[in-house]
């Protein structure tokens, strides 16, 4: 059983800053690649952003440059740093870890993002 868990959402103004992070913890599974997506009411769950296991990176092209994915020192953990927060960043943020063995994903609760003044 894999359980995944985020943190770090939150309200920030246009233009801040804020880090969220994700653990998942996966006794039996070997998780590969992990990632950021992001929802908003009435659309469907986004990619937002991505690293493999060699740590390769991807990013949607409207946060390339603002936003920075990377891996934590623990265990399948990863971080994505958001910088020059918009509006429309503003949703639902959920990370993903990949088995990499049978390509499941395990989806954490979510935490939610809010740019606003």
């Amino acid at each position: 059983q894999v359980e995944v868990v985020e943190s770090g959402g939150g309200l920030v103004p246009p233009g801040g800053s804020l880090r969220l992070s994700c653990a998942a913890s996966a006794d039996t599974v070997s998780i590969s690649g992990m990632g950021w997506h992001r929802q908003v009411p009435g659309k469907e769950r986004e990619l937002v952003a991505h690293i493999s296991d060699r740590g390769r990176t991807f990013y949607v092209d409207s946060v390339k440059g603002r936003f920075t994915i990377s891996r934590g020192n623990a265990k399948n953990s990863v971080h994505l740093q958001m910088n020059s927060l918009k509006p429309e960043d503003t949703g639902d943020y959920y990370c993903k870890g990949l088995d990499g063995a049978t390509q499941t994903a395990y989806w954490g609760q979510g935490t939610r993002v809010t740019v606003s003044s």
